[in-house]
C-alpha cells in the first residue's frame, strides 16, 4: 500500500510539473469572432484583425481569429436580424444597428453609450470621384443634377453609404436655398435621374465606375475614393471635395445575444475598445478614415483635409426621422426615383 501511494504521488507530481513547464501556447484557447460590416471596410478590418490578434494573444495568451462579412449596410443588418450570428456589428450607420435592438432584441438598449463618441471610433463623409482632369468641371452637389452628367451611386434602400450621400445632397440644397425643401427635392430628383443603375452597396458602385468605367462621377465614401486612387492610379481619377457634406458616424457594437451564446462577450468587447487605441487610430487614418483621436487626425490632414460637415441631428433631427421620411416605402426617395 505504501508503494502504491508513493507511485500515485510521483505520477501527480510529474503531471503538475508538466503543466508548469508546458509552453503557454499549448494550452491557449482558440476563439472565433464574426464581424459583420458594410462594404468599404474590408481592407481596414483585414489589417485591424491582424493587429488585434497580436494584442489579444499578448494580453490573454489565447488565439483569436476574426471572420468578416461585408455588403450593403442595410442588407447586412437585415441578415443579422434573420439569423446571421454576428458577434460584432460594424455597420455604416447607427440606424441599422438600432434595428438590431428595437426589432431583434439582439443588442441592449443604449448601446451607443457603451463606447466613446457614440460608439463611433472613426468617422467619414461623402465626396466625389471623377475622371482625371475632371472633364465636366464637377465641383459641388448642384453639378451632379445637370443634364448629361452620369452619376454612379448605390441604392439608399440597401446601402448605408448611399443614404449618407443622399442626405448630404439634401442638406446642401437646404443650406443653399434657405431651407426650401422643394429645392432639395428637385436636386435629389435630378441627381437620381442621372443615375442609370443603383448597385446594392458602395463597393459595387466602385466596380461600376472604376472597373467597368461607367459614369462621370461617383458619389462615395472618402476612404473608398482614396482606395480607387491607390488601386487604379491618380493618373486616371481625382477626388473632388464638395463645399459641404455630412458627418458620417459608422457606429460599432457587440451583438449581445449572439456573443453570449458563443461565449465571446469578453473578447468582442475588447475588439471594439481596441479600435480607440493609438495603433488602431493610426491604422484607421492609413485607410483614410477620420480618427476620433484629434491629434492623429490633424497629423493626417494632407489626406484628410478639413471640410465643412453637418450632422444628421442638425438637419434631420434623428436617424429614425430621416429613415421614415426619405427611405421607407413610399418615402421621398421612392417619390423622386420611382421604379426603374
Amino acid at each position: 500500500m505504501k508503494l502504491l501511494k508513493l507511485l500515485k504521488s510521483r505520477v501527480i507530481h510529474a503531471a503538475l510539473l508538466t503543466l508548469a513547464i508546458a509552453p503557454q501556447g499549448a494550452w491557449a484557447e482558440d476563439i472565433t469572432l464574426l464581424n459583420v460590416s458594410y462594404d468599404p471596410t474590408r481592407e481596414f478590418y483585414e489589417d485591424y484583425n491582424k493587429l488585434f490578434e497580436k494584442h489579444w494573444k499578448t494580453k490573454s495568451g489565447d488565439n483569436v481569429h476574426i471572420n468578416q462579412s461585408h455588403g450593403g449596410s442595410g442588407k447586412q443588418g437585415r441578415a443579422i436580424l434573420e439569423g446571421l450570428e454576428a458577434d460584432i456589428a460594424t455597420l455604416a450607420l447607427a440606424y441599422d444597428t438600432d434595428q438590431l435592438s428595437s426589432k431583434g432584441n439582439l443588442v441592449v438598449q443604449g448601446w451607443q453609450r457603451r463606447l466613446p463618441n457614440n460608439s463611433a471610433p472613426y468617422t467619414s463623409t461623402q465626396i466625389f470621384l471623377v475622371r482625371k482632369g475632371n472633364p465636366l468641371g464637377i465641383k459641388d452637389w448642384d453639378d451632379l443634377g445637370k443634364k448629361g452628367v452620369g452619376v454612379v451611386t448605390p441604392n439608399p434602400k440597401t446601402s448605408g453609404g448611399a443614404r449618407w450621400g443622399y442626405l448630404a445632397a439634401w442638406g446642401y440644397a437646404l443650406k443653399k436655398n434657405g431651407g426650401d425643401e422643394n429645392a432639395a427635392k428637385d436636386l435629389i430628383k435630378r441627381i437620381y435621374n442621372n443615375a442609370g443603375v443603383l448597385d446594392t452597396g458602395a463597393r459595387g458602385s466602385t466596380v461600376t465606375f472604376a472597373e467597368r468605367e461607367i459614369g462621370d462621377v461617383l458619389i462615395t465614401w472618402e476612404n473608398e475614393a482614396h482606395l480607387v486612387l491607390k488601386e487604379f492610379g491618380a493618373d486616371k481619377y481625382e477626388i473632388v471635395y464638395p463645399s459641404v457634406s455630412i458627418l458620417a458616424e459608422p457606429a460599432v457594437t457587440v451583438v449581445d445575444v449572439f456573443a453570449r451564446k458563443h461565449g465571446t462577450e469578453k473578447v468582442a468587447e475588447e475588439y471594439l475598445q481596441y479600435l480607440y487605441s493609438k495603433e488602431a487610430q493610426e491604422l484607421a487614418a492609413k485607410h483614410f478614415y477620420r480618427p476620433s483621436d484629434k491629434a492623429i487626425l490633424a497629423a493626417h490632414s494632407k489626406d484628410l483635409p478639413p471640410i465643412q460637415l453637418f450632422t444628421i441631428n442638425e438637419v434631420f433631427g434623428t436617424w429614425d426621422k430621416a429613415q421614415s421620411r426619405h427611405f421607407a416605402d413610399g418615402g421621398v426617395f421612392d417619390q423622386v426615383y420611382g421604379v426603374k
